[in-house]
């Protein structure tokens, strides 16, 4: 019997065309990580302002976001973790794109759950989050007229999260004792000691 003479599928070797662009993408994503904020950087910790200018720098700065939010395979981005202390995130919520300017998030209900988030500012931490699963958002868009979302499950936990950085509050912040410890051990730079 040859290696070939059995029940399941191989996956086919990807073409040269596809290493090319898988290649690409990567180098992308690291670009894009590199330009974002990263877990010690102090302006992750601080408090962002108000946004009381709503003109084409704005516009501008948000599209570089939405770039580099896509560019880093993420869902959503706060301006702190690009370096702005001003009260504005993008994201794409249930396959839509938004800009949302001086959001407040308040709950809908009392309904919570817990579950396993990321963060572009954290590389590769993990760690478990209780969030509320409906969220009502008031918010500008990026020509400043309001708008108003009703959001739940996914969408109301993206949201929920980009906030925190708006607030200078990291999802090591929210989690359990034990899984905050485990992830500070990741994120902690490790003396190297050489002989």
């Amino acid at each position: 019997m040859s290696e070939h003479d059995h029940d399941h599928e191989h996956d086919e070797e990807p073409t040269e065309a596809e290493a090319r662009a898988e290649a690409e993408r990567l180098v992308r994503k690291e670009i894009a990580l590199s330009q974002i904020r990263q877990y010690g950087d102090p302006v992750l910790r601080m408090r962002a302002g108000e946004v009381e200018v709503f003109d084409d720098e704005l516009v501008r700065i948000t599209e570089r976001m939405f770039q580099l939010m896509r560019d880093a395979d993420g869902i959503g981005l706060a301006a702190t973790q690009v370096g702005i202390l001003r009260r504005f995130v993008v994201c794409t919520l249930d396959g839509e794109d938004y800009v949302l300017v001086n959001p407040v998030v308040s709950p809908v209900g009392e309904g919570t759950e817990v579950d396993e988030e990321g963060c572009l500012s954290l590389g590769a931490v993990r760690v478990p989050v209780e969030r509320a699963t409906r969220v009502r958002v008031e918010a500008k868009d990026v020509q400043g007229a309001s708008q108003s979302l009703e959001l739940k499950d996914m969408a109301a936990r993206v949201i929920q999260h980009e906030l925190d950085h708006l607030d200078g509050v990291l999802l090591v912040d929210r989690t359990d004792a034990e899984s905050r410890r485990e992830a500070l051990s990741l994120l902690r730079p490790r003396l190297v000691l050489t002989s």
